[in-house]
């Protein structure tokens, strides 16, 4: 067989003793025409999409509600995660979601599920799209310095993403968190309006950002929301403030903020050193 016939994007592709192997996606082509290397899906991830589709007509992917993040190195330190950056770190898992229903919360770290083992995160989309929709599943987190197993009912992935809902923080004064190089505020009506925020956002608005500083290391920015400090709710500065104390005093290395912007959740692991004042009154 011809390889540019085993190339085209959509077909078959074929090994020496014609076998279908994959199914071809995209050919690279500086000039146009064919080099001789393409893209190709390996079959057996295509087998259960084939089987569904020869059932019922369409492809049911399976969901599990949660947004996540890699674990990196930093991250498993604050989190007491043994054996380095490994697993899936929970940055939202979605309101009424099968992760939220069987219990997953934020800061969760999905080492294991369905018995794979998940060791970077990038692993565990493919894994939950390839579970049966309905399946009983068990799901093996870290929290709190230990494993954890859950039972998750995996669901159908949705069409439309759905939103987690909040409610806004009080009024406080601006504050300066000089050790980590960004001052924060409270959510009031004039930061929502100046940074674009979701009428039912809470948490505390990063308003400043020091150049070359630990928070803009991390790529932190004005309009940036602060929702949690090491898994623990914030809602106004002084309980920022206070967070931070006790993790100090705690002789914490390391703070695990839960960030939310405009692009979504993330955690963010920054260094505790030198120490907060409130703005002058």
């Amino acid at each position: 067989m011809p390889p540019s016939t085993a190339a085209i994007p959509g077909g078959p592709l074929f090994n020496l003793e014609g076998k279908v192997v994959g199914i071809n996606t995209a050919i690279y082509s500086p000039s146009g025409g064919s080099i001789g290397i393409g893209f190709s899906i390996p079959s057996n991830l295509a087998r259960n999409i084939v089987a569904q589709l020869q059932e019922g007509g369409k492809v049911r992917r399976g969901w599990l509600g949660v947004n996540i993040q890699q674990v990196t190195d930093e991250i498993a330190e604050s989190l007491g995660l043994q054996g380095g950056g490994r697993g899936a770190l929970v940055a939202r898992a979605q309101e009424d979601g099968p992760a939220a229903k069987a219990g997953i919360r934020n800061g969760d770290v999905i080492l294991r599920f369905n018995g794979q083992e998940v060791r970077e995160m990038r692993a565990l989309p493919r894994i939950v799209a390839e579970t049966p929709v309905g399946r009983e599943v068990p799901v093996v987190v870290w929290r709190d310095g230990r494993e954890q197993t859950l039972t998750a009912t995996i669901g159908e992935l949705p069409t439309e993403p759905q939103q987690a809902a909040a409610t806004p923080g009080p009024e406080a004064r601006p504050t300066e968190l000089a050790g980590l190089g960004m001052s924060v505020g409270p959510i009031s009506p004039e930061a929502r309006e100046r940074f674009g925020l979701k009428p039912d956002q809470r948490g505390v608005v990063i308003t400043e950002v020091t150049p070359g500083s630990p928070a803009a290391e991390r790529e932190l920015r004005a309009g940036d929301v602060i929702v949690e400090v090491q898994q623990e709710r914030v809602t106004t500065p002084q309980e920022l403030l206070a967070r931070l104390e006790t993790l100090r005093r705690q002789n914490r290395a390391t703070a695990l903020f839960l960030i939310e912007s405009q692009q979504g959740q993330r955690f963010v692991p920054l260094r505790l050193r030198g120490g907060e004042r409130g703005s002058p009154g």
